[in-house]
Order: C-alpha cells, then structure tokens, then sequence
C-alpha cells in the first residue's frame, strides 16, 4: 500500500517517469505527450458538457463484491475510462490482513487505496469505483491509467497466496481486462514493485506469475 500523497510525489517524479515501463522506454514515452493532451482536452469536455455519467454510491463493478467504500481522500473522482484510458492491472500484497487493508482505505490520513482487496478464502471487496483514481501505485500517471487489487497477505509468506485468492483474483482480473480490451500479458498486468518510481517490493518474488496468468486466461474465455 502506498502511504503518500499521490498528487505530491508525482509533481517530484515528473511526467517522464511514465516512459520506463518494463523496458519499453522510448515506445512508452513517444505517446505520453498524445496521451496526456488527450486526456487533458476529453476530461474538459466530459465535465464542461454535463456528459459526465451518473452514478451511485456502492455500485459494485464486480459481481459479488462487497462495497466497502474507501476515504474520498484516498482516490480522486473521474470518469474512466472516458478522461483517462485504462491499460493496466497493478497486483499489491497488503504486508497485512484483509481488515487492515480495509482499515487503513478508510482513513483519510492514509491518503491511499486500491479498487480491490481479495481475501485468503476467495472473498472481494470493493473500495474504490474503477471509474475513479485510486491512489494504490505512488505514481499519478500510473494511477490514472490503472486498476488496482491488494490481496491479503505477506510477500515473504508464499502459502498465504491460497488456491482460493488465486482463482477469485484471476476472476477479478479478467473482468477488468474484458472491460477496458487490456491483453492478458505481463505488459498489462504488473507488479506494484514494477510500477515507474515505486519503492515498494510486493507482491514479491513469491508471487506465483505464471500460474497467475494462466488463471485470468481460463476466466476470460
């Protein structure tokens, strides 16, 4: 989980932080300038126009989550993927329990949250609208153009990543995938430790990768 406010650290980075994804620098930092001026000029539009789209309080994106809902401190209100297109999946480990995951999204002081939180027995919770910036990488542009799942758990403590989180994760995954058209690859699904600038290590080598892989893709057929 990512402690600091997300709007600061992102104005030390800079935007160039964005080009180091998984080797692929130059592709990467060639379309952020596009991207950004998209976005800048369609999130104007959505919210001058009042094209925003309505919503409610505790409308889950998962079927068969719990709404849980996070501290409006800890994400920013949006209109994904209409301002901001949504290309990656980010996996964290809470280096915690469910409940403390849970806890800390709920308090404004923690200035951070995820869009998820799997349990050890399977079991989803949602705090965050996928439509919406959750502030889960420490990174602003990542956040802007991602999902992100927090599973209970310790990265050095492999057993607690149970058959159930695995498959009810996978399940999640896939779903967001299906959604926003994100290939079901390591490009696209990453490691918070893999997101430009993080200091954080989870979910940790221990994290099964190709097992997790082949899951989401059995989910998505």
């Amino acid at each position: 989980m990512e402690s600091e406010p997300e709007p600061e650290r992102e104005e030390r980075r800079g935007i160039g932080r964005r080009g180091v994804l998984l080797g692929g620098a130059a592709v990467v930092a060639a379309g952020v300038a596009g991207y950004a001026g998209r976005d800048g000029f369609q999130r104007w539009w959505w919210r001058t126009s009042g094209r925003e789209r309505p919503r409610k309080d505790g409308v889950l994106d998962h079927a068969g989550a719990t709404w849980v809902a996070a501290s409006s401190a800890n994400w920013r209100r949006a209109d994904r993927p209409l301002d901001f297109a949504v290309d990656r999946v980010v996996v964290h480990v809470v280096q915690g329990s469910y409940d403390d995951a849970l806890r800390v999204f709920r308090d404004p002081l923690h200035k951070a949250a995820a869009h998820y939180v799997v349990r050890k027995d399977g079991h989803v919770a949602q705090t965050v609208r996928e439509l919406d910036v959750a502030f889960h990488s420490g990174n602003r542009a990542f956040n802007e153009r991602s999902v992100g799942i927090e599973h209970e758990g310790y990265v050095d403590r492999p057993d607690g990543f149970t058959d159930a989180m695995y498959t009810a994760s996978a399940r999640l995954t896939a779903g967001i995938c299906a959604r926003y058209a994100i290939p079901v690859d390591r490009t696209h699904i990453v490691a918070h430790s893999e997101v430009p600038g993080a200091d954080h290590t989870d979910p940790g080598p221990r994290w099964d990768w190709d097992r997790y892989l082949r899951l989401v893709r059995t989910a998505a057929r």
